[in-house]
């Protein structure tokens, strides 16, 4: 398997102005998220960092970790809407504690959920090949885009497994 540092992150946004999301485009996201070490790769709809809205698919395996975050400054509202499989989102009050745990998938009457700026939050996916729409503002500056909680393991500390397990038996 590929070491996390040469697998990338995200895909290249696709090419022209207008992009048609069918079974093949998505199906290249979730071939490479089972492949990525993370378990989940973004697949850019934006064609760049500086656009003013990013809207992109999420694709993820079970056991991939997103380290509780917010996003406080710059502050930015986040919509994810489950277009295949089933997250947990979970929402936290400022020293981790767990203020509510939501299920949300493609084939319930709740699959998106919108999240205000400055809450932490985390989802993890609970299907293989769980594919998420997201939006919210640009531009990405990786430096300001999130306010990880400091309460909670960093990705790839060896502390992520633990974490989600006791997260998804809350």
């Amino acid at each position: 398997m590929k070491s996390r540092a040469s697998f990338p992150v995200a895909l290249d946004p696709p090419e022209g102005p207008v992009v048609v999301i069918d079974e093949s485009f998505v199906d290249q996201a979730v071939s490479a998220s089972r492949k990525s070490p993370r378990g989940r790769i973004i697949l850019p709809l934006h064609k760049d960092h500086k656009a003013p809205l990013h809207r992109m698919l999420n694709v993820m395996q079970p056991g991939s970790y997103v380290q509780p975050h917010r996003h406080l400054y710059p502050p930015k509202a986040e919509a994810i809407l489950v277009l295949r499989g089933t997250i947990c989102v979970a929402i936290f009050d400022d020293e981790g504690g767990v203020l509510s745990k939501m299920e949300l998938s493609a084939q319930s009457s709740a699959f998106g959920v919108d999240i205000e700026p400055g809450v932490y939050h985390t989802f993890f996916a609970l299907e293989p090949d769980t594919v998420l729409f997201e939006v919210k503002p640009g531009p990405y500056e990786r430096s300001s885009d999130k306010d990880f909680a400091p309460w909670a393991p960093k990705e790839g500390s060896g502390g992520e497994d633990r974490y989600l397990a006791g997260l998804a038996e809350s």
